[in-house]
C-alpha cells in the first residue's frame, strides 16, 4: 500500500466526508474507489479507441448487410 498526500478544497473534503458516511466506508476507501472508477473509465477508453482504430468500414457494411430488412418490433417505432 502507497500514502499519498493530497490538497483539496474544504468544500471537496467536507463533501467527500458527507459521501463516504452515506456510503458507510472510510474517507481513504471513498478516494481509492473513486481512483479506481476515473482509471477503469479511462482505460475503457484507451481500449475502444484502439479497437476503433483497428475497424475496417468494410467489415461493417458486411456485417451490417447480415441484418435482415424488418420492420420494427411493436413499440420500437420510431417517434
Amino acid at each position: 500500500m502507497t500514502a499519498l498526500t493530497i490538497r483539496l478544497p474544504e468544500s471537496v473534503h467536507r463533501a467527500i466526508k458527507e459521501l463516504a458516511a452515506r456510503d458507510g466506508v472510510s474517507v481513504n476507501q471513498f478516494i481509492a474507489s473513486a481512483a479506481a472508477e476515473k482509471m477503469a473509465s479511462v482505460m475503457t477508453l484507451d481500449y475502444l479507441r484502439n479497437e476503433a482504430a483497428q475497424g475496417r468500414r468494410a467489415d461493417f457494411l458486411a456485417v451490417l448487410d447480415q441484418a435482415p430488412d424488418a420492420s420494427p418490433a411493436a413499440g420500437d417505432e420510431p417517434g
